[in-house]
């Protein structure tokens, strides 16, 4: 029987391993855990109830009418460029240049075996300066401190091209082996970007009919409303995206020994790709993204407002009095005179 609960332990134990190893290190504080995925699973089940009050917003009725569309595109890039940075020092301006160019000239060797030619390779000059180091010359009552050339640094800069992000393995293996490691980063270039722009304003623009369509079909004239505008366009580059993180948990194990104290694990910051969510849109083109792409997005409002009534004139009625007074004479005769009222 005890053999049967300690297997049954084991078989307990690993079925957690098993599920723990699909959660990966990315940990945050509990009440800060993403639940993005859960509110946009559609028909799914909402289990924190304090994220499910605020999901529904409590509906102002008003005749002032909105259309709110956002569109978004993923498109990935048609080329990249890496750019390492490198350093080199040496006791002469001509052994520095040399032994710079060994590197470069590795780098070119390596990368064409590799399938990419040197045309898809630039060097860009960052600086070229003697290095000094203070000499102290020792007098009798005092002492000299001259600055005197110890040597030459000169830093440039490598700019690699390439088409495919699995090239990219390469361009790090051949740059490590000619001791080239810093990596300053990886520009992204698209093609076409105004090809992108037109088809969001062509998927924005058929929303918006549909919308103005939906409010006619609930009894608004839209030719009574005055309407305003307010539109926005912007392009995202993955390194705009990349978030850092550490891991939540550590163990260690030198609690059992009793002749040591406990060491902290030092815990590694690593870093993800994490692009924009698409709760907020409309329309995502290419939504589905394996590897970093670029992100570009198209925002249209419109506001519209009940045009003034329009005011009839008013009529204004005159009425004119004619002003007459009657003189009566001694022997009983009327005579009527106007009454002249101009100044």
């Amino acid at each position: 029987m005890y053999k049967g609960k300690l297997f049954a332990l084991i078989l307990m134990l690993a079925h957690l391993i098993c599920n723990a190893q699909h959660k990966g290190n990315y940990n945050q504080i509990t009440q800060d855990i993403s639940r993005q995925n859960i509110l946009t699973a559609g028909n799914a089940q909402i289990y924190n109830p304090t994220v499910q009050k605020q999901i529904h917003n409590v509906l102002q009725p008003s005749n002032i009418l909105t259309v709110d569309v956002k569109a978004l595109q993923n498109v990935k890039a048609a080329n990249y460029t890496a750019i390492f940075n490198v350093t080199q020092i040496g006791a002469t301006a001509e052994e520095t240049n040399a032994l710079m160019n060994v590197k470069i000239d590795s780098i070119k060797l390596r990368l064409k075996q590799s399938g990419i030619s040197e045309k898809n390779l630039a060097v860009d000059v960052i600086s070229f300066i003697p290095v000094y180091e203070v000499e102290v010359t020792k007098k009798l009552f005092s002492k000299t401190y001259t600055e005197v050339p110890k040597g030459f640094e000169l830093q440039q800069n490598i700019h690699i091209k390439f088409t495919e992000t699995s090239q990219f393995e390469s361009i790090l293996e051949a740059c490590a082996k000619s001791e080239v490691y810093n990596l300053v980063k990886v520009d992204y270039f698209i093609e076409d970007i105004q090809n992108v722009y037109k088809n969001l304003q062509d998927q924005l623009l058929v929303l918006i009919k549909d919308k103005k369509a939906y409010y006619s079909a609930l009894g608004f004239e839209l030719s009574n409303y005055n309407t305003a505008i307010a539109d926005d366009k912007y392009c995202y580059f993955p390194k705009d995206f990349y978030q850092s993180y550490q891991a939540y948990n550590s163990i260690s194990f030198d609690v059992f020994n009793k002749t040591k104290g406990i060491t902290a694990a030092k815990k590694q910051t690593s870093y993800y790709y994490q692009p924009l969510t698409y709760e907020q849109y409309d329309v995502v083109i290419n939504p589905s993204i394996l590897e970093p792409v670029v992100q570009i997005g198209m925002h249209i409002k419109l506001v519209l407002t009940p045009k003034p009534k329009e005011k009839l004139p008013e009529t204004v009625t005159e009425t004119k009095i004619d002003h007459k007074y009657y003189v009566i004479s001694p022997n009983g005769t009327i005579d009527v005179k106007e009454l002249n009222t101009k100044k």
